[in-house]
């Protein structure tokens, strides 16, 4: 499969690069500045490029089979539009080179009906303070990725950490798992490679946790 992946310098976008090249996929890694990523592989093609400019990002999404984006703001306490207009950015794109997968991460933040009592009324109205203008912004990017008539998915996971990869993690779809408040950025990107490659579920959020 060939990938076209947003958000490689990050800690979730190098074990997508990782697992995904090892796995033999080809991946084509989308980033502003090169210097910035430190993973290497004979299946991974860099391209530097703004993620804003559709036309710039167009080269790298002909002819791929999927796109991931695994991007996101560094400072929640600040207003940021940074998902919403990215992907606005992406799907712009996508349209114009002909690609229709589309896996995206959002976040575990988001209430859902899968949440028990004490994460729904407590533990969520604290984060929703902290990390309200990150939570907005996840928001309105799920909003247009809704809007849009590709094959998507949303990823939603919990705290990330840095452990290792397991595999072994509970999932839900349109719902929260309930009690999954972690998992490891490598599980992450085990959870997208596995929708990329069974292709499912499509047009729905997938949320993960341990």
């Amino acid at each position: 499969m060939k990938i076209t992946l947003f958000g490689a310098t990050g800690g979730t976008g190098g074990q997508v690069i990782r697992q995904a090249c090892d796995a033999g996929h080809e991946v084509t890694a989308v980033v502003r500045d090169p210097a910035r990523l430190t993973e290497s592989h004979p299946h991974l093609t860099v391209l530097q490029a703004d993620v804003m400019d559709p036309a710039a990002i167009g080269p790298a999404i002909d002819g791929r089979d999927a796109v991931v984006s695994a991007l996101g703001s560094r400072d929640g306490r600040v207003p940021t539009t940074v998902c919403t207009d990215s992907t606005l950015s992406i799907i712009k794109a996508m349209h114009t080179e002909g690609v229709r997968r589309l896996v995206v991460v959002s976040a575990g933040t988001l209430t859902t009906d899968g949440d028990g009592p004490m994460t729904r009324l407590i533990l969520k109205p604290m984060l929703g303070k902290v990390l309200k203008h990150t939570i907005a912004d996840k928001r309105r990017m799920e909003d247009v990725i809704r809007a849009s008539d590709l094959e998507w998915t949303i990823v939603r996971p919990p705290m990330l950490t840095d452990g290792p990869r397991t595999a072994d993690y509970r999932s839900a779809v349109d719902r929260n798992v309930r009690g999954g408040m972690r998992i490891s950025r490598a599980d992450l990107a085990d959870c997208i490679l596995r929708c990329l490659v069974d292709h499912d579920p499509i047009n729905a959020a997938i949320s993960i946790g341990n």
